[in-house]
């Protein structure tokens, strides 16, 4: 039998405190746009949560799931990956961390993973692929990949009312630009509240897919501005998520098993230094682009000089990242550390078959961008600059997304073979 439950904890931090998210940002936000939470849904001996917040740290991660009712390997806990959030990473995205505030953000994932266990009653899952929104784009090749996968689980208890509906997309939260001074779950807010709406009483979560190359259209390159733009506003977010909620509602329902296990694997993930000049050299020539760079450049140019005389002499040794996989009645539900690529989630998607599955990025950790082979050989802010930024020594060698693939494979063939 199933049993689940679903709980919401705030972490809208004060005003006052850094934004995560830009470079190019260097004000405090000033207040918020709209809530920021912690939200969990628990299914039997297992649970599905998201923070809102650019990333977590594996560190921080792994102490959460030590803390909670249920047993660590059962859990997947990932962010939202919005950037009108806070500083939620000791040691990455350039800027210091606030202690309380990350006790109080692991103190929220701990409480919003308890109170979901329990809020437990007897409920029936279905899920469905909705109609494909068309929003997202490839920003690094016109016509490139996109994972247009749309699945809605819906939660009812016996009674037929719904407890929670989950739904995910691969479109980088990131609607607002560096402009943005104001606490924000981006598009992703849009979505939960449309489905709220239809459904009341009910508690939305939104999974942020495999975004590493996935946005509305507009580069990397630039968010490297703090000028308004208009396609850049919270009219657009709430134009996307409600767009997006919309194509998930018409997803249609097939009804899940009562099976529900996990299973989880360990990753190797070494990194590979790309930049031909040494660290000094490097710092040297950022340092003469500065004297005339604009204020947002500068900002970045401060922050890789700053990597450039620290983070890039320490030794760069493999991480070990965690691959976890959720089986809900037949639905699988896949964690991946970091910024995972559109070509990595459809060959998950393939692996799976017919079934609509959920692939949850910057799952358990957000280590910075893992992309596939074939990327390498097209550099840009992804494969060549984006470590410095994200404090790793040295980009991830190719092959770490195809190893990540690997292991996600092998677990979801065991998940698979236990139900036949």
């Amino acid at each position: 039998m199933i049993r689940a439950g679903v709980a919401t904890v705030d972490i809208t931090p004060p005003a006052g405190l850094p934004l995560s998210g830009f470079a190019a940002r260097t004000l405090p936000a000033t207040g918020a746009h709209d809530p920021l939470t912690v939200r969990a849904l628990a299914v039997n001996d297992t649970a599905m949560v998201v923070a809102d917040v650019i990333g977590l740290h594996g560190d921080m991660s792994a102490r959460i799931r030590r803390r909670c009712a249920l047993p660590d390997a059962n859990v997947i806990i990932s962010a939202l990956h919005n950037h009108g959030g806070p500083v939620s990473m000791a040691g990455r995205l350039t800027i210091e961390t606030d202690e309380a505030y990350l006790q109080r953000l692991e103190d929220a994932c701990v409480e919003a993973i308890d109170q979901a266990v329990a809020a437990q009653r007897p409920a029936t899952l279905s899920v469905g692929l909705g109609s494909d929104p068309d929003i997202a784009r490839n920003r690094r090749h016109p016509d490139g990949p996109v994972d247009r996968a749309l699945p809605l689980l819906r939660v009812r208890d016996e009674s037929g009312d719904m407890i929670a509906l989950m739904t995910g997309y691969a479109c980088h939260p990131v609607v607002l630009g560096a402009d943005n001074r104001l606490w924000t779950a981006d598009y992703p807010h849009y979505v939960r509240r449309a489905l709220e709406t239809s459904y009341p009483g009910a508690t939305a979560l939104f999974v942020t897919g495999c975004v590493g190359d996935a946005n509305t259209g507009h580069s990397a390159h630039a968010s490297i501005s703090l000028a308004a733009n208009p396609d850049r506003s919270f009219a657009a977010a709430e134009r996307i998520g409600g767009k997006i909620a919309k194509a998930a509602m018409d997803a249609p329902e097939l009804a899940l098993g009562g099976d529900v296990t996990a299973l989880e694997a360990q990753v190797s993930l070494p990194f590979e230094r790309r930049e031909t000049e040494t660290p000094a050299e490097l710092a040297a020539r950022w340092r003469a682009e500065r004297a005339g760079a604009e204020p947002a450049q500068a900002a970045l140019l401060d922050a890789w000089t700053h990597w450039a005389e620290t983070i890039a002499l320490e030794p760069a040794d493999a991480l070990s990242g965690r691959v976890s996989v959720l089986d809900w009645g037949g639905l699988p539900v896949i964690g991946l550390p970091g910024e995972i690529f559109a070509a990595t989630a459809l060959s998950l998607r393939a692996a799976c078959g017919e079934r609509p599955a959920f692939i949850a990025g910057f799952a358990e950790d957000n280590p910075g961008y893992i992309p596939p082979s074939e990327e390498f050989s097209f550099g840009g802010y992804e494969v060549d600059e984006a470590h410095r930024y994200y404090g790793q020594p040295a980009s991830f060698a190719p092959g770490c997304a195809e190893a990540l693939a690997a292991a996600s494979v092998t677990l979801l063939k065991k998940t698979h073979s236990g139900r036949d």
